[in-house]
């Protein structure tokens, strides 16, 4: 299906008024060392129908043997599995976020074979333990439950809809004195740091602790393009939680940021996203069979009867004046009504963006 979504820079770049839909400092930074948090192990999908691995491969076979030694029903020998092809040996991986997670939190895994199986399709991933990703790691989740495909193109890849359960807490470094914010790379700049530094000084100035805050040191102030450090007020050394959630939903203005328009293109999720208005420069697209219909009136126009003439090479070009741009929406509004498939368009568009004449950064999957 052609799928594709145009994000307008109403929505994502000029949400400023309303609270409700405010771009906030946590949308656009992290605090130093709360990142993210990567949860890995081995595992069996049991239940496949004919996809999984062979049981004569040693490196299934062995812990497949293990499991029915352990459910009490020990295998003699490991030939006696050479006829298996309902298993298949996976990769478990679980991103715990950057707030960290307590016992019993929930959360989605994803699951990728490691074998030979060729499809993960109405299986359900067996109890797997998950570990930090260093050696020596403890189990601080165990994950099973029913594989679901990504995509029919990627069937030997799939998800656990809340499949990891943590059996450990997993949670952030503890703050004292001061802390500093990292702008996230796409959003870095100093225009972003001294907007963002900017907007926690007067924030905090206009609170009640602020307007009573002797000391003339700034309470945020930018360092570097991606640095942001933020001092925690002396009076307020023993409520700091509340003060870093003041701080992370304080809004800041995407404008005053001057953020690039952006592309971004999935090939296993088959979408193309596009934020703010992209233009392209002057270009002709010639791809494979690409034919596309355009209405040229007749020097005598005639709304019922026009001149339509088909051609295999799509024109993007200006539009009433030499200044303006054709718009990528154009393309893909062109690419809709053509049919033309998913990883067709992302090719074109990764060609524009090779040849310079996609005036955006784009960012693949």
């Amino acid at each position: 299906m052609n799928r594709w979504i145009s994000i307008t820079t109403l929505a994502l770049l000029c949400a400023l008024c309303a609270a409700a839909s405010g771009v906030t400092v946590r949308d656009v930074c992290r605090i130093e060392g709360q990142g993210e948090s990567i949860l890995q192990g081995l595992g069996l999908v049991t239940g496949l129908r004919g996809t999984g691995d062979s049981g004569e491969d040693l490196i299934v076979a062995r812990p497949l043997a293990r499991v029915l030694e352990n459910n009490g029903l020990p295998v003699g020998s490991l030939e006696e599995l050479g006829n298996s092809k309902s298993v298949a040996l996976v990769l478990v991986s679980c991103v715990i976020p950057r707030e960290g997670a307590r016992v019993d939190d929930r959360f989605d895994i994803t699951v990728t074979v490691l074998n030979s199986a060729s499809s993960l399709e109405g299986g359900r991933l067996y109890l797997s333990p998950l570990t930090g990703p260093y050696p020596g790691s403890p189990v601080f989740a165990i994950a099973e439950g029913d594989v679901e495909l990504e995509s029919l193109r990627t069937p030997t890849r799939g998800k656990v809809r809340r499949g990891a359960r943590l059996r450990q807490s997993i949670l952030p470094p503890d703050i004292r004195g001061e802390f500093n914010l990292i702008i996230e790379p796409r959003y870095a700049g100093q225009q972003t740091a001294r907007h963002v530094a900017q907007r926690i000084e007067d924030e905090y100035r206009l609170s009640p602790e602020g307007a009573f805050d002797r000391e003339s040191r700034p309470i945020a102030e930018a360092i570097d393009d991606r640095t942001v450090r933020v001092r925690v007020p002396d009076d307020l050394a023993d409520s700091i939680a509340g003060f870093i959630a003041d701080v992370m939903t304080t809004e800041v203005d995407p404008a005053q940021m001057r953020l690039p328009a952006r592309v971004m293109v999935s090939r296993s999720a088959g979408s193309i996203v596009v934020t703010g208005d992209v233009e392209i420069s002057l270009v002709a697209i010639s791809h494979r069979n690409l034919v596309i219909r355009r209405v040229e009136p007749p020097p005598a126009p005639n709304e019922m009867n026009p001149l339509i003439t088909n051609e295999r090479v799509v024109g993007i070009g200006t539009r009433a004046r030499a200044s303006e741009r054709a718009k990528l929406d154009d393309l893909l509004e062109a690419f809709k009504a053509l049919d033309v498939p998913v990883d067709d368009q992302i090719t074109i568009v990764e060609m524009l963006h090779k040849v310079g004449r996609l005036h955006a950064d784009l960012v693949a999957d």
